[in-house]
């Protein structure tokens, strides 16, 4: 009871923030490659067992979005069944699974859950949507301390790669950790600096600290790396022509009231860093790509932002 107690009190927890820098229902690529002509025949059973899962996976994906829990549970249920080592189809039955134990509160579904979400994890040790998942469950269920340990064992088992440190940042920022947020984005665009994820949660970081200058520019750089995903990007832009707006008239509010030199050496320098400022800020940012790759049919926790 107590645990069905947390998990109300934690309703909201998978609600979608705005925007992260992932597709709502994208993943990585799990489509099987064209074989060669020689070994055609060999793998051509493989090939429709993987075809015909994704055919399933689609209309699960479907019904989950229609709100239908238990039909698209059915639909991925036959996903692992036509193919048992497809890590997606684990990870979408654990999210229906999921969904209903929380409607339902009911606690032995949510134990089913988190184990499926476990068999995701070990067809793929790296499924981003999947430890994110379970670390929300985890966090829902009282068990934070266990969110942040399968994180961290994650990060550590992928040095060189960004995204589960976003994912640690998205957790310390629900955990009230401002400071380990910031730490953990920046060790993420030190990582990897053509991550357009890992810039567009700093730059939400430091909007929402008030830093709206250096928001400015991350958000740009998540623009300039960011040729997947259009719709998003058109999101971000317009953040970043609304965050523009807002300096310029808070630069001409602070030149009128006389809180900014206008003569002088100084004066000069302050407008010339300013011009200069000015023509970074509001310099157009062209997003190459115009598909949105769904190259997967996960449903993600949450939508793009972070996280």
């Amino acid at each position: 009871m107590a645990v069905l107690n947390h998990l109300q009190a934690n309703s909201n927890a998978l609600s979608p923030p705005l925007g992260t820098g992932l597709g709502q229902v994208g993943g990585p690529a799990r489509l099987p490659r064209l074989v060669a002509a020689p070994i055609a025949i060999a793998l051509l059973a493989m090939t429709g067992c993987h075809l015909a899962a994704s055919g399933q996976n689609a209309t699960g994906v479907r019904l989950f979005e229609q709100g239908q829990y238990s039909a698209a549970l059915q639909q991925f249920q036959q996903v692992i069944n036509t193919d048992p080592a497809n890590a997606d189809g684990y990870y979408n039955l654990a999210r229906s699974q999921h969904e209903l134990g929380k409607q339902r509160r009911d606690l032995q579904e949510l134990t089913q859950a988190e184990a499926l979400y476990n068999q995701c994890l070990d067809h793929d040790p790296n499924h981003l949507e999947c430890h994110r998942a379970l670390a929300v469950l985890l966090g829902e269920t009282g068990r934070r301390d266990r969110a942040f340990a399968l994180l961290k064992n994650w990060a550590a088992r992928n040095p060189n790669s960004a995204e589960p440190r976003i994912e640690l940042a998205r957790l310390f920022q629900e955990n009230n950790d401002p400071s380990s947020e910031k730490k953990h984005l920046e060790d993420a665009v030190e990582i990897d600096p053509t991550s357009a994820r890992a810039w567009l949660a700093l730059a939400r970081h430091r909007e929402q600290r008030g830093d709206l200058r250096q928001a400015l520019q991350n958000y740009q750089q998540s623009l300039a790396h960011n040729n997947l995903q259009p719709l998003v990007a058109a999101q971000v832009s317009a953040r970043v022509a609304e965050l523009s707006r807002q300096i310029s008239s808070d630069f001409q509010s602070a030149v009128a009231g006389g809180r900014l030199p206008v003569g002088g050496r100084r004066g000069t320098d302050a407008n010339r860093r300013t011009s200069e400022l000015s023509k970074r800020f509001h310099s157009p940012v062209t997003v190459s790509g115009t598909r949105f790759a769904r190259r997967g049919l996960r449903i993600a926790i949450r939508s793009v932002g972070t996280t």
